[in-house]
């Protein structure tokens, strides 16, 4: 289902854009109807509110918990069965944080993560991909959204786009806090500063060296990195947030000192925030993750050449955690 369908369906019992706005905020927020301060019954025409039973039925059903694995970081992996029976993967980051899917499967196929491995299964429409944050606000407080789990954003960009123009109006998340992550597409530089809802911008790069990054990311679309980082800047300079560089360091692939000296040369100066990401490893796919005292020394090095930067933990490593990972075994033990 998709936003616009839903905002038609509403239409269909007579409905004004205040009474579409009422129910859109009450789901997205994961709040009763009657919480605003003109109950319901008084406000709502009769025609919707003998249809909202059917309906608000239709949207649980859009996402629901089928397992949770609990981090000890404090992060919640959070196993979501879609109405047709695929599931994708979310995850209850710490600090108020959430991390929604965007496709069944992927078709980008980078070398590293298992999502990919079974290619696009299909995907999801926007309300897909809303219900996701609306079954997460049932169990805690959502104040960020990053775009971030299974699926490439920009494959699906107008469900996303859809979706986090409602996240950013009707369900109140500050723009900044809701996060278009990409491996790297123009259309991405085309269209989101035309949205209304500007989101902030996280960028795959994984490597400074092309051939290399093409390696890792096979079916991304063809961009060297440095026209990646100066897209970027562009986005970053119009839209006042710096873009976050995602780094998923690889033992032996993506963390020498060649690789250090290259984003040095990118990135100085650019409004930019290097996150490294050391590897959550996945069996059978032949990558490790470098010791944590090199992580650390590339952060130092990074930050010492005035490069901010960040060294994250994948959020559930203690559980395999890793994208697409939770899906992969439920899916293994249902086959």
């Amino acid at each position: 289902m998709r936003i616009e369908h839903l905002r038609q369906r509403l239409r269909s019992h007579g409905t004004k854009l205040c009474h579409e706005e009422r129910v859109l905020r009450a789901w997205t927020q994961a709040l009763p109807l009657d919480s605003g301060p003109v109950p319901a019954a008084d406000f709502l025409p009769a025609a919707l509110r003998a249809a909202l039973p059917a309906l608000t039925a239709e949207l649980a059903n859009l996402a629901c918990l089928r397992s949770e694995h609990a981090g000890e970081d404090g992060s919640v992996r959070l196993l979501v069965e879609l109405a047709d029976g695929q599931a994708v993967e979310s995850v209850l980051l710490p600090r108020d944080g959430l991390c929604v899917s965007t496709q069944v499967g992927c078709a980008v196929g980078c070398t590293f993560c298992m999502t990919g491995r079974d290619g696009l299964l299909r995907q999801l429409g926007s309300a897909e991909i809303v219900a996701q944050v609306v079954l997460a606000r049932a169990r805690r407080a959502v104040k960020k959204v990053v775009f971030m789990g299974m699926g490439e954003p920009a494959h699906n960009m107008d469900n996303v786009l859809e979706a986090i123009e409602l996240l950013g109006t009707a369900g109140a998340i500050g723009h900044k806090n809701l996060v278009f992550s990409t491996v790297g597409d123009r259309r991405v530089f085309e269209r989101l500063p035309r949205g209304i809802v500007k989101p902030a911008l996280a960028l795959s790069l994984h490597s400074t060296r092309a051939e290399l990054r093409t390696q890792l990311l096979p079916k991304a679309q063809h961009i060297d990195p440095a026209e990646l980082v100066e897209l970027g800047e562009q986005y970053a300079r119009a839209t006042g947030y710096p873009i976050q560089y995602q780094w998923t360091l690889l033992e032996g692939v993506n963390d020498s000192d060649a690789e250090l000296d290259g984003i040095v040369r990118l990135l100085r100066g650019k409004y930019a925030v290097m996150n490294f990401i050391p590897y959550n490893a996945v069996d059978g796919l032949g990558f490790r993750r470098p010791t944590e005292e090199r992580a650390a020394a590339m952060s130092l090095h990074l930050y010492r050449h005035g490069i901010l930067t960040k060294l994250r933990q994948s959020a559930g490593q203690d559980i395999d955690g890793g994208c697409g990972q939770l899906r992969a075994r439920v899916t293994v033990h249902a086959a």
